[in-house]
């Protein structure tokens, strides 16, 4: 049988910043990636796509941005041209095109079947993304096969859905930036709201992401939140040189608000009556950055943006019910997020919904660890500007 001291499992950001840290301290391994270095970025992204935060935040452990707009934001396009720039940088020793079918513990070793054969691994990293496979509300097949429904995952411009108005459910960054498209490019717009955090794009000068860094936000462990619940999606797009997006100012602008959806059958969709207490909670979120943001800005000396308590736009009372084929709603993209897909690790380290349970990427199977994730550890966890500082953790615990 083949033996590596340490098998990565995929080549994505998480991967790659792990063989970096590996390779760091001379410790052999093998990157194993069913596709191509680069992960989903390759994937799963819609055209006019652009990184959410600004350029200066591209970085992996021994790699940074290095062009002539830092704080600009690049089309994805640009984010896979600097993961390849890295993979060819750091030459990780990767076979490509190789599927992990099996990962399983037998008399105290970790075995891996795969398409190319079986390894067995003194230590297994599964970097293979922040669960990977879409989630579909079950209530979805029970509505009528007239309406044409897709994942974001699948979506990719206005063009590639049919005429008619269409239903966005979910209001995270996602939600908010397919709304925002399909609206501007005239299409009637229902978005069923869900919880979500704002905040501007930029105050007194500087990027949201500069204050969430320097306001320790990014830096908050998990394990400080109340029941370890991670804190809504933050709604943020990189379009247009990045700007704010609100849910409040989508409805004044023509897009039909609608509470969280929460079942369906036929031409109805059932909505919880929950609106109004989901654009307030998005308000206080704000407010709370503003007075942060405020406050450590007056700390350090620098000019404050003055901001005031503005009349903000109501939406009408939200209805408990619509019929989409009388609101004209042809389509339905599902901006819900994604589920856990580990069913081919057969160690019981997983909870019941099937998300890993693990301290910092460290499980409870000596050897096993998760990079990647979101809020493993922190906000950053899963971004592209944080997760080789968990790499670089997980590398330490394994040379440890």
């Amino acid at each position: 049988m083949e033996r590596h001291d340490i098998v990565i499992i995929g080549g994505g950001q998480a991967g790659l910043a792990m063989s970096y840290h590996l390779s760091q301290r001379g410790r052999e391994h093998v990157l194993i990636e069913r596709d191509r270095l680069g992960g989903r970025w390759h994937s799963e992204r819609w055209d006019s796509l652009h990184y959410q935060f600004p350029n200066w935040s591209l970085r992996l452990p021994g790699h940074s941005y290095s062009g002539d707009d830092p704080e600009g934001f690049c089309h994805y396009s640009k984010v896979i041209q600097f993961l390849d720039d890295y993979a060819r940088k750091i030459d990780p020793p990767a076979r490509v095109g190789v599927e992990v079918e099996s990962v399983r513990l037998r008399a105290e070793q970790l075995i891996l079947e795969t398409s190319g054969g079986r390894i067995a691994a003194g230590n297994i990293v599964v970097a293979s993304g922040a669960f990977p496979h879409p989630r579909i509300p079950g209530f979805a097949a029970k509505l009528s096969p007239s309406i044409v429904q897709m994942h974001s995952a699948a979506y990719r411009s206005p063009a590639q859905l049919p005429d008619g108005a269409v239903l966005v459910v979910g209001s995270g960054s996602s939600g908010g930036q397919i709304a925002e498209e399909l609206h501007r490019s005239g299409r009637p717009v229902f978005l069923s709201v869900s919880r979500h955090r704002r905040i501007p794009r930029r105050f007194s000068g500087k990027d949201m992401l500069w204050w969430l860094l320097e306001l320790g936000w990014m830096d908050r462990p998990i394990d400080t939140l109340p029941d370890r619940r991670p804190a809504p999606a933050l709604l943020v797009t990189g379009i247009d040189g990045g700007h704010d997006l609100d849910v409040r100012q989508f409805g004044a602008d023509g897009m039909a608000l609608l509470g969280s959806a929460v079942d369906g059958d036929g031409a109805s969709l059932i909505l919880a009556d929950n609106l109004a207490q989901l654009l307030d909670d998005a308000d206080e979120v704000c407010a709370d950055f503003l007075s942060a943001a405020g406050e450590l800005a007056r700390e350090r000396g620098m000019d404050v943006e003055e901001t005031r308590q503005q009349q903000r736009p109501r939406p009408p009372s939200a209805a408990t019910r619509i019929d989409l084929e009388d609101a004209g709603i042809t389509s339905i993209v599902w901006c819900t997020g994604y589920r856990p897909a580990f069913d081919w690790i057969e160690i019981p380290v997983f909870d019941a919904e099937g998300a890993p349970i693990q301290k910092r990427g460290r499980t409870a199977c000596r050897g096993l660890y998760f990079l990647g994730l979101h809020w493993m550890h922190t906000l950053k966890s899963g971004a592209l500007f944080g997760v080789g500082e968990d790499a670089e953790h997980i590398a330490e615990l394994i040379a440890s």
